[in-house]
């Protein structure tokens, strides 16, 4: 028998996971954190489905967070379609009556293989028979980080000037676990931090955060992504938005190193 308080958490022990497992522990909800190592939940491949059945009885809700550290879409899309179909399978054969997905805004609006990736993502769990809601974020505040570690040339940091819309994963946790509360939703509104901030300068934030004297070297990115990211893909549009969580600037503040 599931319980919609009983959730699981595919990738909880990621960035934005560990931060949806807090929250939805806060508010009362029975967590599971699901991982391929098995840390502090339930062990499961999502790639290939081992031990997903195991996994999942019980569950009333599946928040998937999981992600894959690549450069190439061909390798995204196989990842991020066979973990999907894998969960959605568990899923019905368990009863579990939500799917969660958190997805990436502008995916629909700026050209790049990844983000093909996470649209075909949506695509198999918009097709599938587990009513679902799916939740589009802007980059988190890490992401400036996460870029400093791949554009890395020795003494030297590639930075792209691109528009972005940084937000807090606390914020991006609150709705998780507010589609959770809420039920089978659609298309949730997108979340993303209070305002537009620079890629290259946050990164240039970032290394002087962390002492670092590599020198920072921005650059205009080519092509259709660069065109249309600069033309505010990545940004929050409309009025059916949350924006919402500290600044860069403020959480850049609260960190310690």
């Amino acid at each position: 028998m599931t319980s919609r308080k009983s959730v699981l958490v595919a990738g909880g022990t990621g960035v934005v996971g560990r931060a949806v497992v807090a929250e939805l522990s806060r508010r009362g909800h029975t967590v599971t954190v699901l991982s391929r190592s098995g840390a502090g939940g339930a062990r499961a491949d999502v790639s290939t489905g081992d031990g997903l059945d195991a996994a999942m009885t019980g569950i009333g809700t599946v928040v998937d967070t999981t992600n894959i550290t690549t450069f190439s879409g061909t390798r995204a899309a196989r990842f991020f379609t066979a973990a999907t179909t894998n969960l959605l399978a568990a899923a019905r054969r368990a009863g579990t009556g939500h799917h969660v997905l958190l997805s990436i805004v502008g995916i629909d609006r700026v050209p790049n293989p990844y983000y093909a990736a996470k649209l075909r993502q949506e695509a198999v769990v918009e097709a599938g028979d587990v009513p679902w809601t799916i939740v589009r974020a802007t980059q988190f505040h890490e992401f400036a980080a996460q870029m400093i570690t791949r554009t890395s040339a020795g003494p030297f940091v590639l930075a792209p000037r691109l528009p972005v819309q940084p937000v807090a994963t606390a914020e991006v946790a609150a709705a998780l676990a507010d589609a959770v509360e809420r039920g089978p939703s659609g298309r949730a509104p997108d979340v993303g931090g209070p305002q537009r901030e620079d890629l290259a300068d946050l990164m240039r934030r970032e290394l002087r955060f962390q002492g670092s004297r590599r020198l920072l070297v921005p650059f205009r990115m080519p092509g259709g992504y660069g065109r249309a990211a600069r033309e505010g893909g990545q940004l929050l549009h409309g009025d059916d938005v949350r924006r919402g969580g500290p600044s860069f600037a403020e959480w850049l503040a609260g960190r310690t190193k």
